[in-house]
């Protein structure tokens, strides 16, 4: 039996580490776009200033940059040792942040998934978009790589979150077990997976006409039967809806609230916006 402080050691060394990045605006090159769904699109990005780029976490953000309506070129920041700063009385730039789907240092390349789910300007932009266009990224500023070291994972999202968890089932050892519970509108939208041979995923429908998001995806965790044994937790989806599967998590079903970790990738009535629920 472990004495509590070979336990507390334990507990410490499986918390999430943080790793902190060079900030780079890059202008890259779209070279070619994939439809892997109805609603999902895949934008691969090349070019010169490619070179350097780097993503340790699976979660990982990069900050992407759009043109206005009837613009063809975005309002960009400077970045800076502190980060990004944008220009005084002047137009903010449009810009929503993604995930680092897959980078490729050999081939020179990086794919961004876009769930296509509603009328903005990324969305607008991933559409339409066409080999050869000019595309800027900047970051990631920073990483927070989640240990291996647990008998299992939970992975937990709707189609903003879909991109984050391919990544992680991907990047997992062969002999991991997981348990992935996605929400999508659709069979249609379900995606193949590269998964360890230990991973169940669990496709959930919500239906196209949904008052409240999440109401599907609750119930959902609320009815999975989990596996024995010490587990992380991810989750990333609508921030209200995060915010309560978290609470079903550490309330309900007792997980240990530093294994937790949620996301709010997106917020109903609101733009650009990324909470975080963790203690």
């Amino acid at each position: 039996m472990m004495s509590n402080a070979d336990e507390a050691g334990v507990r410490s060394a499986r918390l999430p580490q943080r790793q902190r990045h060079s900030l780079v605006l890059r202008q890259l090159e779209v070279l070619r776009v994939t439809e892997l769904s109805p609603s999902m699109r895949r934008v691969t990005l090349g070019g010169p200033e490619l070179e350097g780029f780097v993503s340790v976490g699976f979660d990982d953000h990069v900050k992407m940059f759009f043109p206005a309506p009837g613009e063809t070129r975005p309002v960009l920041p400077v970045a800076g040792p502190d980060g990004l700063t944008f220009p005084e009385g002047g137009q903010r730039p449009l810009a929503r942040d993604f995930t680092p789907r897959r980078y490729d240092p050999r081939a020179g390349e990086l794919d961004i998934d876009f769930a296509i789910l509603h009328d903005g300007p990324a969305s607008r932009w991933a559409s339409a978009v066409k080999p050869g266009a000019p595309a800027w990224v900047a970051g990631p500023r920073g990483s927070f790589v989640i240990p291996l070291d647990f008998d299992w994972h939970l992975l937990v999202a709707d189609e903003t979150g879909l991109p984050a968890i391919a990544r992680r089932l991907e990047e997992l050892p062969g002999n991991s077990r997981a348990l992935a519970l996605i929400e999508v509108a659709g069979a249609p939208e379900e995606l193949a997976l590269q998964c360890p041979a230990g991973a169940d995923l669990v496709w959930v429908h919500r239906g196209e006409e949904v008052e409240e998001p999440g109401v599907a995806l609750l119930a959902a965790l609320r009815g999975l039967s989990f596996p024995d044994g010490d587990y992380f937790a991810w989750l990333a989806c609508e921030s209200g809806v995060a915010k309560r599967l978290r609470s079903v998590l550490i309330e309900e079903r007792g997980a240990n609230r530093k294994w937790v970790r949620a996301h709010g990738y997106w917020r109903r009535g609101a733009v650009a916006v990324h909470d975080d629920f963790d203690d």
